[in-house]
């Protein structure tokens, strides 16, 4: 249960920070929200992996790291954060937000784009913090968050941000309810960023494959040995 508490915090904030920033036209948003999902990663990753992030959490456990199971509740306990975010900036500044692609922006863009940026994201949180070689490090927080700032700036004035399905979906769901919007953008928020987590497993599991070095064999040619 403290994994999806952990997870529902974390990803409280994030949306919280998103959505604060966003409303009140702050110039360096990505650089805050950036901040926020780094000083959360520091808070909750010793205890749930500090996903905050559905995308993040199918990259790990295509990966083995968790199971199915878990899997589903770590999505749920993100969308619950995200949305109950969402419905707090709503109270606080009587508006909703939500993610959308730019007006100059094709779907293929901001789909290509919500993919390649959370596969970024997902590779960074593998490599940083779930790969043998890295544990114990003291920098995956920095890492992970300055991914989403480089994301936000680049990234966000095409596809409008996300790189998070629980980002998408709980603004979205709220903004539709509340203000009657339409949810036609959701599938762009949940396909490109699951795809992105999807071929960061992938392209981790390639990077953690250590080919057996070769020695010389008594006749001169080489031969494998166990690493």
């Amino acid at each position: 249960m403290r994994n999806y508490v952990t997870e529902f915090i974390g990803t409280f904030f994030l949306v919280l920070t998103i959505g604060l920033t966003v409303l009140s036209g702050t110039s360096l948003a990505p650089l805050a929200i950036g901040s926020s999902l780094m000083v959360m990663v520091y808070m909750g990753g010793h205890v749930s992996g500090g996903h905050y992030n559905p995308a993040v959490s199918l990259a790990v456990l295509l990966r083995g790291r968790i199971t199915p199971a878990e899997f589903g509740m770590y999505v749920v306990s993100q969308c619950i954060g995200a949305t109950v975010a969402a419905l707090v900036v709503y109270a606080v500044l009587g508006k909703t937000f939500a993610p959308a692609p730019a007006a100059t922006a094709t779907l293929t863009g901001a789909v290509t784009v919500e993919l390649l940026y959370t596969f970024a994201l997902a590779l960074v949180v593998l490599n940083s913090a779930v790969a043998a070689k890295t544990t114990g490090n003291s920098f995956y927080g920095l890492a992970i968050g300055f991914t989403i700032v480089v994301a936000a700036f680049a990234g966000g004035p095409i596809s409008g941000g996300a790189f998070n399905p629980a980002v998408g979906f709980g603004p979205i769901v709220v903004q539709a309810l509340l203000s009657g919007e339409s949810v036609s953008n959701l599938w762009i928020y949940i396909v490109g960023p699951l795809a992105g987590g999807a071929l960061a497993a992938g392209v981790f599991g390639f990077q953690e494959h250590v080919p057996i070095p070769m020695r010389a064999s008594p006749d001169g040619t080489a031969e494998r040995k166990p690493a």
